[in-house]
C-alpha cells in the first residue's frame, strides 16, 4: 500500500466525499474547507507534481476543474474562483501528488488571502528573460 493519501483516497482505501470521477481524475472536498466548497482535483496516475504531469492528464483535469469551479460557483452562491496547484515545498505543496484546489470566494473576508507582493522595479525583466530562455 503506498503512503501517498492522494493515492489511498483515490483507490477508495480512504473514505472521501467524491464529487466527480473517471479514469484520469477525480474530485473531492478538502477536509480543510480553506472557504465553503474548497475542492481538490487529484490524478488518478501519481505524479508528484505538475511539473512531472502527462500533458494530455493535466489538460483533462483543468477542464474538469473548470467544469466544477462553475458548479460550485453558480450552486454555492461564490463571488469568484480560485483555483490552483503548488509545486514543490517552497511553494507550498504539502501533498506530492498532482491536485489542483478549488477555491471558492465569496468575498475578501473569506478567510482565505493569496498574496502576490509588488516588487516592480526590483529585478531586471530582460534579464530574467533572458536567464529563463538560455
Amino acid at each position: 500500500m503506498s503512503d501517498c493519501i492522494f493515492c489511498m483516497i483515490k483507490d477508495h482505501q480512504i473514505n472521501s466525499t467524491v464529487l466527480y470521477e473517471d479514469d484520469i481524475c477525480m474530485a473531492i472536498l478538502d477536509l480543510s474547507q480553506a472557504t465553503r466548497g474548497h475542492a481538490l482535483v487529484i490524478s488518478k496516475v501519481h505524479y508528484d507534481s505538475v511539473l512531472e504531469a502527462d500533458d494530455e492528464a493535466l489538460a483533462h483535469m483543468i477542464v474538469v476543474a473548470k467544469t466544477l469551479a462553475n458548479q460550485i460557483k453558480e450552486n454555492l452562491n461564490a463571488q469568484g474562483i480560485n483555483i490552483l496547484t503548488n509545486a514543490k515545498e517552497a511553494a507550498g505543496q504539502t501533498v506530492s501528488h498532482l491536485h489542483f484546489h478549488i477555491i471558492p470566494r465569496y468575498d475578501q473576508y473569506d478567510g482565505f488571502e493569496p498574496k502576490f507582493t509588488d516588487h516592480q522595479g526590483k529585478w531586471d525583466l530582460e534579464e530574467i528573460k533572458n536567464e529563463i530562455l538560455k
